[in-house]
């Protein structure tokens, strides 16, 4: 078969040059860079993402909208093996201040230091350092205030983690505490 220009090509075959290049990308490949390598129209690679998760149906591997991209990422119960096999540790946990701080800043960003402690009552100089050490959490610029506070926002390091194409698939954000059943929409 001859490697002619894509047009003619079928999605099988375009199917599995997608694979191909996510098996090599070791991170996720931008949508707008996947179109362009594969030759193909803006839209068609969630298209052709349907079919290669066909293919790799009964096998462990997935195929993820991450990180404004796509990931072939091992899952499962082979992907704990893997983990197991190789010694792999499992990630540490946050603490709840760091969710907390995470939580925030993912639902207010671009957001300061202080305007995450006026939201939590506390301060937050440890839970950023820890979530900015990590890559979930990253300076994105300087608010044009008195003094000029370092604005943090999330990184596509988070929406790889939490497994988010971008961050308008977040869930909707939570109701304030302390709200009464009456001020809820759908209460009696």
């Amino acid at each position: 078969m001859s490697d002619g220009a894509s047009p003619r090509l079928g999605g099988g075959v375009l199917a599995e040059r997608f694979l191909a290049l996510l098996f090599t990308a070791g991170e996720p490949l931008p949508t707008d860079q996947a179109e362009a390598l594969l030759d193909v129209e803006a839209g068609r690679v969630p298209e052709l993402a349907a079919e290669a998760r066909t293919r790799l149906a009964d096998t462990p591997w997935e195929i993820r909208e991450v990180a404004h991209g796509w990931q072939l990422v091992l899952a499962g119960p082979a992907a704990a093996w893997v983990r197991a096999a190789t010694g792999q540790r499992a990630a540490e946990r946050l603490s709840s201040a760091a969710w907390e701080v995470l939580s925030v800043v993912a639902y207010r960003q671009p957001v300061t230091r202080l305007e995450i402690d006026a939201m939590r009552g506390v301060s937050s100089d440890h839970a950023v350092d820890t979530l900015v050490s990590r890559g979930l959490v990253a300076e994105v610029g300087r608010k044009e205030v008195p003094g000029r506070p370092i604005l943090y926002a999330t990184t596509d390091r988070f929406l790889e983690v939490f497994g988010l194409p971008d961050l308008d698939a977040l869930p909707p954000a939570p109701q304030a505490t302390g709200e009464s059943d009456a001020a809820r929409p759908g209460a009696p």
